[in-house]
């Protein structure tokens, strides 16, 4: 989590929610949900699984961001080289993670930008 002036935003808070790998939420529990605080420097870490797709929707993580003092963003996250994105009513190009590929899977990248 960076400002406009790229420094860093400690102590942001990102909470995430997503659908299983077969495109459904857990809307019961909190499975495949949780909240976690930016360190220090700003950064945040989550390992998850690549969502399914569920009817009329490309795969996405949504995200609630708060940076202290600043109103809550809430968005979605979405993956690269999905045939699927542009067929959703919401997506937005600029939402797009950063994939790499690792020994061990995928990771992802991406900067939250808060104004202050």
């Amino acid at each position: 989590m960076l400002t406009l002036a790229c420094a860093p935003v400690p102590g942001a808070t990102l909470d995430f929610w997503q659908a299983d790998a077969g495109g459904v939420y857990d809307n019961g529990g909190y499975r495949l949900r949780g909240h976690q605080f930016s360190d220090a420097a700003g950064r945040y870490s989550l390992e998850t699984i690549v969502p399914g797709e569920y009817p009329g929707r490309t795969q996405h993580i949504h995200v609630k961001v708060g940076a202290p003092g600043k109103a809550v963003l809430t968005t979605q996250l979405y993956f690269p080289g999905i045939a699927r994105n542009q067929q959703d009513s919401i997506f937005d190009a600029r939402l797009l993670l950063t994939m790499q590929d690792t020994a061990v899977g995928k990771a992802a990248t991406f900067d939250f930008v808060t104004s202050g």
